[in-house]
């Protein structure tokens, strides 16, 4: 069997690892020249820079990719357990460093806002910590469930009291208001909303699973995030699969009801039984990929539907004052007026909350190595945005405005960054990500999950397109380096699952002396 697999972002590449290793040949097709997708790197001011996701955990999911193809990831990146999740700053100035150690945390929470609001904080874990045990088994490493009754079904009757407890029908600002006494906490928490694109006045509470899977651990990887990519793709590579570069698809081909391949934009055609797409669903929804394929998908997001999108900011500078850890956020006075301007009016933020990774500090916020001997630091800012990339054109002196209001908030936060005579920036906006990722609007992260069943219609791998099957971070389980590299171990398993349903059964005597064999066609089972 030949599986042709668009794009080589992390979904992509854990699914080839998978398939090659399973004895599958295997061409993954990128329309850019290296892989990565979302996770890529700029050069800014002669140093590179990670743009797109920065914090790497549930690394076992990583580890296992690497376990199937019979090595061992450890062999491959140079990973350091970080001890320290984040440091957190407020608009009234205050400080709270949140460590991957919960009693250090605890200690932290009691010594910024009293004892009442440590026992607050760890009854919070534990209650993270369940929701995450309840989920991650059924839902998060498990094929997307038919609905919340499908959900319930796989929790089983032992099962049951565990799903009604984790709070999918109430907010999570909501949960964590009545959690915590201290307001900064509750807006602390909730920022894990933002990190699958939702405001956590529309999420569910169970999105406070985030939380503890970042408790559970951070790692840092040496030489940044791009790294990962890299190493997955010579691994897909070591396994037999052929990844060919600068070869952008135009369309998903079909014949018969089934995909047979993929035309590339130079003209020709590769032909292929099975045809696994790593990019965002909305490109087909929208008919980027296709006819045959538009209509494999549900119709495109609407534009409320649509995860946030983002500005970013990365930069080289010179950074006194407050000493950054390696992660970093710092808090807007007013976070419901930051979404209700975002989900809402749909425009940029004008007192944005920004999250600062410090690429040369480690987790203790020292500086070192060449940004320490040239005394300029690489900075990379997130703020949240509209997902509006694709009907709104954000003028410069509307982005100009934001990037100067978040640099206001770091300095009113005491972290000063010179932005005299910087060598470049590297600025992207939501036009900028709808450019990359065609028909999204510049969304990041898929559908939001808005509502108790928003996470329910995410797409699974399979479609309605025998043959063609799904994978990436706007599919199920949703979007993260874990969830994206989940949704290829998943599509992985359905195409094989598929594979080995397709072969021909014994014959059978039938009535009036015929005989048959059952050929389901892949692709046809229920998503």
């Amino acid at each position: 069997m030949h599986v042709a697999i668009v794009g080589a972002g992390v979904g992509g590449l854990a699914a080839a690892v998978r398939l090659a290793a399973a004895g599958l040949r295997v061409t993954l097709l990128e329309a850019g020249d290296e892989p990565g997708g979302k996770l890529r790197e700029v050069a800014v001011g002669g140093r590179k820079i990670d743009v797109g996701p920065t914090v790497f955990t549930l690394r076992d999911v990583f580890d296992d990719i690497f376990e199937i193809a019979g090595e061992r990831l450890d062999d491959h990146l140079t990973l350091e357990r970080s001890t320290t999740i984040a440091r957190h700053v407020f608009a009234d100035g205050s400080r709270l460093d949140l460590f991957a150690d919960q009693a250090r945390s605890s200690a932290a929470v009691a010594a910024f806002s009293g004892s009442r609001s440590a026992r607050e904080y760890d009854a919070f874990c534990d209650k993270a910590g369940e929701v995450c045990q309840t989920l991650s088994p059924i839902f998060m490493r498990a094929p997307r469930p038919s609905g919340p009754l499908g959900l319930m079904a796989r929790a089983g009757v032992t099962g049951l009291p565990e799903i009604l407890r984790i709070g999918a029908q109430t907010t999570l600002w909501k949960a964590l208001s009545n959690q915590f006494s201290d307001p900064r906490l509750a807006q602390l928490f909730a920022r894990y909303s933002t990190y699958n694109g939702s405001s956590p006045f529309l999420a569910p509470a169970t999105l406070m699973l985030i939380a503890h899977v970042e408790k559970c651990g951070v790692w840092m990887i040496e030489g940044g995030m791009k790294r990962l990519a890299e190493a997955l793709a010579a691994l897909a590579e070591r396994q037999g699969a052929h990844l060919r570069y600068d070869a952008p698809v135009t369309a998903i081909t079909a014949e018969g009801g089934r995909a047979t391949g993929v035309r590339l934009a130079d003209g020709s055609v590769v032909s292929a039984d099975v045809v696994l797409t790593n990019c965002d669903v909305a490109a087909l929804a929208g008919g980027h990929l296709g006819r045959d394929a538009q209509g494999a998908v549900d119709k495109p997001l609407k534009r409320d539907e649509r995860s946030l999108s983002a500005l970013t900011v990365a930069l080289e500078a010179k950074v006194d004052g407050l000493v950054p850890f390696r992660h970093n956020v710092f808090f807007c006075a007013d976070y419901a007026r930051e979404f209700d301007e975002i989900c809402i009016k749909r425009r940029l933020p004008s007192d944005p909350t920004v999250y600062v990774c410090a690429s040369d500090r480690d987790d203790r916020g020292i500086l070192s190595g060449e940004a320490a001997r040239r005394g300029r630091e690489r900075l990379f800012l997130i703020i949240n945005a509209p997902a509006d990339g694709d009907t709104t054109k954000f003028h410069e002196r509307e982005v100009e405005r934001c990037v100067n209001a978040a640099f206001s908030r770091l300095r009113a936060s005491g972290l000063r960054v010179e932005r005299r005579d910087l060598p470049a920036i590297a600025l992207s906006t939501p036009s900028d990500f709808e450019k990359r990722f065609p028909a999204t609007g510049g969304a990041l992260y898929g559908r939001a999950s808005h509502g108790s069943t928003a996470s329910f219609r995410r797409p699974g791998a399979r479609t309605r397109l025998a043959g063609l099957y799904l994978c990436g971070g706007s599919v199920h389980p949703g979007a993260g380096l874990p969830m994206a590299a989940l949704s290829g171990k998943i599509a992985a398993e359905a195409i094989l699952a598929d594979r080995a349903s397709t072969r021909a059964s014994r014959r059978a005597a039938m009535p009036g002396g015929m005989w048959t064999r059952f050929l389901p066609m892949a692709g046809t089972l229920s998503r």
